[in-house]
């Protein structure tokens, strides 16, 4: 899974019913796999935030952003509702994505 031209909001989770990470990014791809080797220090890291638990794509970055803004300003059951209604077991969906050969200067977002 390494297609480009949409935007997605997504939520990683520390696992079942764990905690919760709502991000919007324009390589869904690359920044799933930020989340699972801890690139950036803050939340997501600091709370094991590694699954993708789910993601809704986008044409354009306005919408996005403002369902992202939406989504964090929910209640934490209205995001299990929406995780749980297309993905009822949590399961990560981006678990086999990755090649477990795939080096990070592959990733080098300047050089896609």
């Amino acid at each position: 899974m390494r297609e480009r031209g949409f935007i997605a909001v997504y939520m990683m989770a520390s696992g079942y019913n764990g905690t919760l990470y709502t991000g919007v990014t324009s390589d869904l791809w690359l920044r799933v796999w930020q989340h699972k080797h801890g690139v950036f220090e803050g939340f997501s890291k600091q709370h094991g935030c590694t699954g993708l638990v789910w993601f809704e794509p986008f044409l354009t970055l306005p919408p996005a952003f403002l369902r992202e803004t939406r989504i964090k300003g929910w209640r934490r059951q209205w995001k299990l509702d929406l995780i749980h209604a297309d993905n009822t077991h949590w399961r990560d969906l981006a678990a086999d994505w990755y090649d477990e050969t795939v080096n990070r200067w592959l990733l080098d977002p300047e050089n896609p």
